[in-house]
């Protein structure tokens, strides 16, 4: 079913999210984003929303990481005109790469993205799908700053204030399209 332009704007984005109770473990309540990106209309209002959190920001490119920061950063790059660099976990990519390693709940993680993606004075905005403890974005924004490119905007579909992630990106503007209280 379709829904018409009214119908969408009436349903928010939140609608679209199936929220999945004690998983992946009790007491935590799973944001399901799938079934935001397999519908048309929440893809479309979660696309959408995104472009218009960037409207009026100056910027060259689109970092998106792995792997649903591709999926949303991809559809705002190609409408915005810009540049996508896609940030990989370690391994993944085929040239010359950085990284940067992070904290995880239960140990480390690698990103990495080529050497050659940002130049030196560029401009770019980190779309991903939630932000969490933020520990991910971090790493991005340090891989970033070591190719002397600067973070401008930080834009999120979901994030889950309790953890607090937004507080370890301080410095730079960050927006997210839904906010949950909890974890």
């Amino acid at each position: 079913m379709t829904l018409t332009v009214s119908e969408i704007n009436m349903k928010a984005l939140k609608d679209y999210v199936t929220t999945i109770p004690d998983f992946p473990e009790e007491g935590i309540m799973f944001r399901d984003i799938t079934t935001v990106i397999q519908d048309p209309d929440g893809f479309k209002m979660a696309v959408d929303s995104l472009i218009d959190a960037l409207k009026g920001v100056d910027f060259d490119l689109v970092l998106g990481s792995e792997s649903r920061g591709f999926v949303f950063g991809a559809p705002v790059a190609y409408a915005m005109h810009k540049g996508l660099v896609l940030v990989r976990k370690k391994g993944k990519l085929p040239r010359e790469t950085i990284s940067e390693s992070y904290e995880l709940e239960y140990g480390k993680s690698t990103l990495e993205m080529h050497r050659d993606s940002i130049k030196k004075g560029q401009r770019v905005v980190i779309v991903d799908d939630l932000i969490a403890t933020g520990g991910t974005t971090g790493a991005i924004m340090k891989m970033v700053e070591k190719l002397g490119g600067e973070v401008v905007k930080i834009c999120f579909v979901i994030e889950l204030a309790g953890l607090k992630g937004r507080e370890t990106l301080s410095g730079c503007p960050v927006e997210s399209l839904i906010v949950y209280e909890g974890k």
